[in-house]
């Protein structure tokens, strides 16, 4: 079973901004893959379908991004989903717009999101896709995360997102090691 989990915060003040791409991306992988995110539990959003003989749950937890741990633990106690098989798609501040990072454990980097997983789910042993959203030292880093994309970079998110679909259905066939080495290098 593969957990995939687009990190965001809901409801409509937050719909397009940096900080949701983790939601944008997950919303256009669940088009590709014809699965609904429209199933409610744990104070999560999911879909789920079974692809190539495995179970995909893709999970938009609906509590605040600083709070996902909480809804993840739970659908991984729930589901008996093993760490290696979870990836969680984040903003990144230290990646620049139009590229991605894939990463199978690490630590946090300040992201609130990806503290809370690992202290509930106790590891920091799960796939990452680190989204770059860069940085604008200038805006104070709340209100930058908090803001909308600006066209040119829309348009530098295009074949970003459409990598990150490739990225997510190789994901459920293969494991995290593979798809690091076929697509980090790619990323340079």
């Amino acid at each position: 079973m593969k957990l995939i989990v687009g990190l965001g915060n809901h409801g409509e003040d937050y719909k397009n901004t940096r900080h949701n791409i983790g939601y944008i991306i997950l919303d256009k992988v669940a088009e590709d893959l014809e699965i609904e995110i429209n199933k409610k539990k744990f104070a999560g959003l999911y879909g789920e379908k079974k692809i190539n003989e495995e179970k995909v749950i893709l999970l938009k937890p609906q509590k605040y991004m600083n709070l996902s741990g909480e809804v993840i633990k739970k659908y991984v106690d729930y589901f008996k989903i093993e760490p290696e098989n979870i990836l969680v798609i984040n903003d990144d501040l230290d990646i620049n717009v139009g590229n991605y990072k894939i990463k199978a454990s690490g630590g946090s980097a300040g992201h609130k999101g990806l503290k809370n997983i690992e202290q509930n789910i106790n590891t920091k042993e799960y796939g990452r896709l680190k989204i770059g959203i860069s940085n604008n030292k200038v805006i104070d880093s709340r209100s930058y995360v908090l803001g909308l994309f600006s066209p040119e970079e829309k348009t530098r998110l295009k074949e970003v997102i459409a990598k990150s679909k490739d990225i997510i259905k190789d994901f459920i066939i293969f494991d995290i090691s593979k798809i690091m080495n076929d697509y980090n290098k790619k990323n340079k």
